[in-house]
C-alpha cells in the first residue's frame, strides 16, 4: 500500500497482528493518532495470507486495465478475487472474517484500484503487450505478486481449493496465453450460483 499519503497525515487505518497482547498493545499504543487508526488482530496467518494473496488479484486488476476493461469487469474481479483469497486463506487456518477486514478486503481495494500499485503498475505492462522481463525493469521495485502467483496456484492444486482467476494470471505467465484469451475462458467456465 502506498504510504506517501500517510507521511502528510491523510487519515488511514491498518491492521496488526500477534498472538501476543502485549505486541499489539505496544504497536497500537505507538502507532495510533489522529490521522491513523490501528486495529489489532490475533490472526496472524490471516492477516499475512491477505496481505500477500491480494497481490495476485491486484496484478490481475492492473492486466484488465492493460487491456482495456471497465468498471464492471474491476468490480468482478475484486468481488470474485476476494472469494478465490478467502477459500485459500481458510483452508491455510486464517479466520474468514479476516479477509473481509483491512489485510483483506480493504488492501484489496487500494491495491487493485490505486495507480500507485506495483503489483497493478506491472499487471497493467502486461496487459499492454510488454513481457516480465520488461514489466520487472519498468516497475523498478519489488512486485510480490509474481512469485505470489506460482505459490498461490501450488498451494490452491495441493488443497484442492478452486481459485479461477490465480489459474488464469498463472496460465498467461507460465503457459504464454494472451490477457484476453484468460478472460474469456473465465467467462466461460461452467455456469455457478454464487
Amino acid at each position: 500500500m502506498p504510504t506517501t499519503k500517510v507521511g502528510v497525515n491523510v487519515p488511514t487505518a491498518l491492521v496488526v497482528a500477534s498472538k501476543h497482547q502485549m505486541v499489539l498493545k505496544l504497536v497500537q499504543d505507538a502507532f495510533m493518532s489522529e490521522t491513523m487508526r490501528v486495529y489489532t488482530s490475533n490472526d496472524v496467518k490471516g492477516v499475512e495470507l491477505g496481505g500477500a494473496l491480494k497481490n495476485i488479484i491486484a496484478f490481475c486488476a492492473g492486466v484488465a486495465a492493460g487491456i482495456g476493461l471497465g468498471d464492471n469487469s474491476f468490480a468482478a474481479l475484486i468481488t470474485r478475487g476476494l472469494k478465490e483469497i478467502t477459500r485459500l486463506g481458510v483452508k491455510l487456518g486464517g479466520n474468514e472474517e479476516t479477509f473481509y477486514g483491512l489485510s483483506g478486503l480493504g488492501d484489496l481495494i487500494v491495491t487493485c484500484l490505486s495507480v500507485h500499485s506495483r503489483n497493478r503498475k506491472a499487471g497493467y505492462l502486461i496487459g499492454q503487450g510488454k513481457t516480465l522481463e520488461e514489466a520487472k525493469k519498468e516497475v523498478g521495485m519489488v512486485i510480490e505478486s509474481i512469485d505470489n502467483i506460482d505459490v498461490a496456484y501450488e498451494l490452491a492444486k495441493m488443497y484442492g481449493v478452486e481459485m479461477p482467476i490465480v489459474q488464469a494470471v498463472y496460465d498467461v505467465l507460465n503457459q504464454k496465453i494472451e490477457p484476453k484469451e484468460a478472460v474469456k475462458k473465465l467467462m466461460t467456465r461452467d455456469r455457478k450460483m454464487e
